[in-house]
């Protein structure tokens, strides 16, 4: 069993930059894959970004956005440069005991989400 919290997200203007994190109990936390989604109003949730032995990144934010992880301290990070308004959405992030996938589905353990809302 694997309990996630997000945090770090918040209001900012195109152009700027937030780290998201996401903080995990639960043992044999380095054996998860980890990946982060967002969901923006009516749309369908997107994988954005993914991360177990090496990391996955959507076209969209290829480049700009950077998935690392802390097995230490049970923590995933998103760093996110260069936000433009279309990032706008709600950010989770989600584990699952093997490989990353893109596919929500595949994804039984959630965190609660936290709001990014990047301004034009």
């Amino acid at each position: 069993q694997v309990q996630l919290v997000e945090s770090g997200g918040g209001l900012v203007q195109a152009g700027g930059s937030l780290r998201l994190s996401c903080a995990a109990s639960g043992r044999a936390f380095s054996t998860y894959a980890i990946g982060w989604f967002r969901q923006a109003p009516g749309k369908e949730h997107e994988c954005v970004a993914g991360i177990s032995y090496s990391p996955y990144y959507a076209e969209s934010v290829k480049g700009r956005f950077t998935i690392t992880r802390d097995d230490a301290k049970n923590t995933v990070y998103l760093q996110m440069n260069s936000l433009k308004p279309e990032d706008t959405a709600v950010y989770y992030c989600a584990a699952r005991s093997s490989n990353w996938s893109t596919n929500r589905l595949m994804y039984p353990y959630w965190g609660q989400g936290t709001q990014v809302t990047v301004s034009s």
